[in-house]
């Protein structure tokens, strides 16, 4: 971090401990009580500076717009056709640079053509056909790149994006089991993040979804504890917040209360940003990862409309 940063950050810390801290928002509490708080406080303010410049660091703007390309069926999956995997790397690649002619930030590759999802794949052919995509993507297209691997292949993901220079990944389920359509799936941040310091990985940053679309939680508990898990106990470096499907903005309720309670991790949108909706939805959010309403007539499964991104690039642009 460059030392102006440093010294912005000291004289920041400086002003939090010489400040009173207040324990209702209202009383003045005298300069040697609760010791923690102080503590927390100091933390709160130096981890939000960090994350929110390694954020910006990766996209280089307010508000970033993350486009995705869903991946046609690969190898092994019951779609799979005679197309082979030239197919899926053909249109990829035209999604891909519809996206960039469009003006989005970066883009997010997916297997959504792999339905039925496995719960955590790492089958080889899987693996092998996403990283020869995205290698191709990240030479022929300058944004940065992400991975996810459908259902929850965390581990997967992160060996993908190591290996072709992604900057991010989204994991599914990342702490709190979720009932999903592929069964329950258990967290799995005790395990990537081991491998990640274990690649040496720790600039791969992790996006994690907060109660994933399609799923839901096995015990009843409130959003906000869900948040705070993923970002401080799973070591999420941002929180992705969606509606209950695919193309289905989320409750912005529940959206403000996440965000919130993680006042030093950037909150993206995960579903159903439209034109329509940015202004409303991006008030409370850091950015958005957005595919569907990009399509060509907003379907999914169709190619991206570069005429569609243009116009929520622009829209997007007013009040970045």
């Amino acid at each position: 971090m460059p030392s102006s940063h440093k010294s912005h950050d000291i004289v920041g810390v400086v002003a939090i401990l010489k400040s009173p801290a207040r324990r209702d928002g209202k009383d003045q509490v005298p300069e040697q009580a609760f010791p923690e708080e102080r503590k927390w406080r100091c933390f709160l303010y130096m981890n939000r500076a960090d994350h929110s410049a390694s954020f910006r660091a990766i996209f280089k703007t307010h508000k970033p717009i993350i486009g995705m390309v869903h991946l046609k069926p690969l190898p092994g999956c019951p779609r799979y056709n005679d197309r082979g995997i030239s197919g899926a790397l053909e249109a990829a690649l035209r999604d891909a640079r519809a996206l960039e002619t469009g003006g989005v930030d970066a883009l997010l590759m997916e297997n959504y053509g792999d339905l039925p999802f496995k719960p955590t794949p790492t089958d080889p052919e899987t693996v092998a056909s996403m990283t020869a995509i995205g290698r191709e993507i990240s030479r022929q297209v300058k944004l940065p790149l992400g991975v996810n691997v459908l259902r929850n292949g965390a581990l997967a993901a992160l060996a993908i994006a190591h290996v072709i220079g992604g900057r991010f990944i989204r994991v599914n389920v990342l702490t709190e089991s979720l009932l999903t359509d592929q069964g329950i799936i258990d967290a799995c941040a005790h395990d990537l993040m081991r491998y990640r310091r274990q690649l040496g990985a720790e600039d791969l940053h992790v996006y994690a979804d907060v109660r994933s679309k399609h799923a839901a939680p096995i015990v009843s508990r409130p959003v906000e504890e869900s948040a705070r898990d993923a970002a401080y106990r799973g070591m999420a470096d941002a929180l992705i917040v969606t509606g209950p499907h695919a193309g289905a903005e989320p409750e912005r309720d529940q959206l403000r209360r996440i965000k919130k309670s993680v006042p030093d991790r950037p909150v993206l949108i995960g579903s159903g940003l439209t034109r329509q909706n940015a202004a409303k939805l991006l008030a409370d959010a850091d950015g958005a990862i957005v595919g569907t309403s990009l399509k060509e007539s907003g379907t999914i499964e169709k190619p991206i409309d570069e005429t569609r991104v243009k116009e929520l690039v622009r829209c997007v642009a007013r009040f970045r």
